[in-house]
């Protein structure tokens, strides 16, 4: 299943993905992919992509993914972030995140994300694992 990308984008008003201009572009059940750039908002001194930027990204694009496979009494939340950063990226590039879910339990997921540069550099490679909780 397909879901309305505007409408999730959406949702993004006001919050932390707003502020590091993140934007889903792709979004199925078990495959999340969204884009960021890397700008004042998201570097470090002297231009380079901060790895906290990186994770935030990472922790989004899987965030939505578990939340699309919740069911409606249900909602995630992030247990466990775990990064490794390979290469920079510049101020100027856009970075794209790609989340696919390598495990769908009752009570957890773990997504693998994969953070690439426009010309398909690897950047980072994240695991996130989120817990999956009653709403209240």
């Amino acid at each position: 299943m397909k879901y309305d990308l505007e409408e999730l984008n959406a949702r993004s008003s006001g919050t932390l993905m707003e502020n590091l201009g993140i934007h889903y572009t792709s979004a199925s059940e078990g495959r999340v992919e969204a884009v960021m750039p890397v700008n004042n908002r998201t570097c470090r001194p002297f231009g380079a992509l901060h790895g906290g930027a990186t994770l935030a990204l990472a922790e989004t694009v899987a965030g939505l993914g578990s939340m699309l496979l919740c069911e409606p009494d249900q909602m995630s939340v992030g247990m466990q972030v775990s990064g490794n950063h390979v290469s920079p990226a510049y101020e100027g590039d856009t970075v794209r995140a790609e989340a696919v879910i390598v495990h769908k339990g009752r009570t957890s997921h773990v997504w693998d994300v994969n953070v690439y540069t426009v010309d398909n550099r690897l950047v980072s490679s994240v695991r996130v694992l989120n817990c999956i909780i009653k709403k209240k």
